[in-house]
């Protein structure tokens, strides 16, 4: 009796290790968005170091699997995994106040990716000049907050400079903060590109 046998194409390696990488951050993002985050009085945005993973999204994994990170975080938040500011989840979440920055998070991951690799392919992150590294987090902080506070002035109704004193100033010195401390992991060795 003859029995047919099918092959089954493996996964590339590369993909499978850039996809755990891609994971582990998700996750991590999921950690410091509930961990991290502190509700604030004067606007309906928390402070949260989910910001921080996404440099580090984009810096780590390039402008290709950084936004598939990101992707994956806002999956699991929208399937009910309770990983987003304050341990929210669900899908009213991304359409919420909040909503505008979260969408941002895979383009800004992709940004930060395209500056600082110069495209798809991942560079040794230690070879990146100071100021590609810092313009580079800086674009990517400029695409979160255009969204986000272009999309709570329209979903709540506010002024333009009423979105953005309630949901950009106050963020300023954090987010520097949080640039100052990619960088710094950058040099210091802890995060390099790894090339598949």
């Amino acid at each position: 009796m003859a029995t047919n046998q099918t092959s089954v194409e493996r996964v590339d390696d590369a993909v499978v290790r850039s996809f755990a990488r891609a994971a582990v951050l998700a996750a991590l993002m999921g950690a410091a968005a509930v961990v991290g985050s502190i509700p604030i009085p004067f606007s309906p945005i928390p402070v949260s170091l989910g910001v921080l993973v996404i440099y580090l999204m984009g810096l780590y994994l390039g402008p290709v699997w950084g936004p598939a990170s990101a992707g994956l975080y806002l999956t699991a938040g929208a399937v009910g995994l309770p990983v987003f500011a304050n341990g929210a989840s669900g899908i009213g979440v991304l359409v919420g106040d909040s909503a505008g920055y979260l969408w941002s998070y895979p383009i800004a991951a992709a940004l930060i990716g395209l500056i600082v690799h110069r495209g798809t392919a991942l560079r040794d992150l230690r070879s990146v000049r100071l100021p590609i590294l810092v313009g580079a987090l800086l674009a990517g902080t400029i695409v979160i907050y255009a969204m986000g506070t272009a999309y709570m002035a329209w979903l709540l109704e506010m002024e333009a400079w009423e979105a953005i004193a309630a949901g950009a100033l106050p963020f300023i010195p954090g987010e520097l903060l949080k640039i100052a401390a990619a960088v710094a992991i950058v040099r210091a060795g802890r995060i390099t590109s790894v090339r598949p």
